[in-house]
């Protein structure tokens, strides 16, 4: 096994990892015992090249859980739910964004699409992610000077150690401090909680791992909980998310695309890492249970970077990051999901422009609040060399809307619309519906004419109309000289 393929299990994290046997079959025996009908429906793949549409049972077939009904589904989402914190009617939410170790907080408005600054504070280690608890009382911030392979999440700082920060969030959206931070094994890429705010769910990406930690009243983080089950995390986990229900969490590890051969270069040469969907049971006091795998082809040609859920349905939305696709699968009622997925869809205007333009990939994908459209972006930022200076390669960055069949969860193109910017790895939508603030991370030339020009890093705004189309407003530059603009969201996340 590859000392770097993130492809390993791993020891309680309170300790460190520990290498272990590498899990070397996908069919785990199932969580919960439903033997209940399944429905059949034809699998709608047919703008993707070289799929063709044909027949899967939905159910998984091992437990035989059947697809969650609407009326089971809401009653199971109210039930998981935690109300938030009442807060009186305003006109601005607070807007958190990161650059470096830089944590910035902004007014946004909403209804004017505008966003202003307010103060910021300083971590020892740059943001990496960060998530609200449900209560929207305390936000949870991962940190590291860690540098992912694929490039540097900004400029790195003495400090090595890896944080996990809680935060106490006053009524202006102000952040103090909650305690100490928590001290992690390894870089964090990705953290949530659950649905009652009784955990914080942190993922990893190299080792691929998660880790669970239990929530005090008063916000507080406690140490990850012991794992002693056999748990396999796939490989370069992404994302991790509680499920509606709350009794199931998703990991969704991308895998690697293959790098060709190139004599001389370090690294090159090395064959496709395979990509899944990780669902493990969640049980009393935070352990954990494998509970699925969900891929396809032996995980080939399969990477998912984040998923959503609808707000009222059993649809859960998956970016495919290295596919630059859209997967739609159903949620059944045991928290798994449905082992194919129900719709496939290319994100890209011109499906081949992952050959034509060597680093396009998908970023992230929100369902609207309301349920009728689920938006996602392109992140193109590879670059060629112009007389001497690294130029775009002319990747696709864009929001893409998608409108969903709200019957059988089907997303049909809405529109796309240019970003005004490079590799918008984050984006917000506040709860209402009314704006989508996107985060493009890092400036990038261009070639303009004869000359050559900088599109800067920010936040490029848009007003959400009513048939969920987006309309651009404005652009607000951020300096990224300290750090790129890695993440961005509101309190109402969770």
């Amino acid at each position: 096994m590859r000392a770097d393929s993130g492809y390993s299990k791993v020891a309680p994290l309170t300790g460190g990892f520990k290498t272990a046997q590498r899990f070397r079959s996908p069919k785990f025996q199932p969580a919960h015992k439903n033997p209940r009908g399944t429905a059949i429906f034809p699998c709608d793949v047919a703008d993707l090249p070289g799929s063709h549409g044909r027949f899967i049972v939905y159910g998984n077939h091992k437990s035989g859980a059947r697809v969650l009904d609407r009326r089971t589904f809401a009653g199971l989402l109210g039930a998981a739910a935690l109300p938030g914190t009442a807060r009186a009617a305003t006109t601005t939410l607070p807007f958190y964004a990161s650059t470096g170790p830089t944590l910035a907080l902004y007014d946004l408005n909403p209804d004017a699409a505008s966003l202003t600054f307010r103060r910021s504070i300083a971590l020892p280690a740059n943001v990496q992610y960060a998530w609200p608890h449900p209560s929207r009382r305390f936000l949870y911030v991962i940190a590291s000077n860690g540098q992912p392979p694929s490039g540097p999440a900004g400029v790195a700082g003495s400090d090595t150690r890896h944080y996990a920060f809680a935060f106490r969030v006053a009524a202006d959206g102000s952040l103090t401090q909650a305690g100490e931070p928590v001290l992690l094994p390894v870089r964090p890429v990705h953290c949530s909680t659950d649905l009652r705010g009784h955990f914080l769910l942190i993922a990893y990406n190299n080792p691929s791992s998660l880790s669970v930690h239990p929530l005090g009243a008063d916000g507080g983080i406690g140490a990850a909980v012991p794992q002693y089950m056999k748990l396999d995390f796939g490989i370069y986990a992404h994302q991790v998310r509680a499920t509606p229900i709350n009794n199931t969490i998703t990991l969704c590890s991308r895998g690697n695309d293959p790098v060709p051969r190139t004599p001389g270069v370090p690294g090159s040469g090395k064959a496709e890492d395979p990509g899944t969907i990780e669902v493990f049971d969640i049980m009393p006091g935070g352990k954990l249970r494998q509970a699925q795998r969900v891929t396809m082809n032996g995980g080939l040609g399969f990477g998912p970077r984040h998923l959503d859920f609808h707000p009222t349905k059993p649809f859960v939305y998956v970016s495919m990051e290295r596919e630059n696709s859209i997967y739609t699968y159903w949620l059944l009622e045991d928290g798994t999901l449905s082992e194919r997925p129900r719709f496939m869809r290319s994100a890209l205007l011109d499906k081949d422009g992952k050959v034509k333009h060597p680093g396009q990939t998908v970023g992230p994908i929100h369902v609207h609040p309301g349920g009728k459209y689920v938006y996602q972006t392109n992140r193109g930022s590879g670059t060629v060399e112009v007389n001497g200076q690294k130029v775009s390669n002319g990747g696709e960055n864009s929001v893409v809307v998608w409108g969903i069949d709200q019957r059988t969860g089907e997303p049909s193109l809405v529109q796309r619309i240019d970003a005004r910017g490079f590799e918008l790895r984050t984006f917000t939508i506040d709860p209402e519906g009314k704006v989508l603030v996107a985060a493009a991370t890092t400036p990038l030339q261009v070639q303009d004419g004869r000359g050559v020009r900088t599109v800067s890093a920010g936040f490029s705004i848009f007003k959400i109309l009513p048939d969920g189309t987006l309309d651009f407003v404005r652009k607000i530059d951020v300096d990224t000289s300290h750090g790129i603009l890695f993440w961005c969201g509101l309190l109402t996340m969770a």
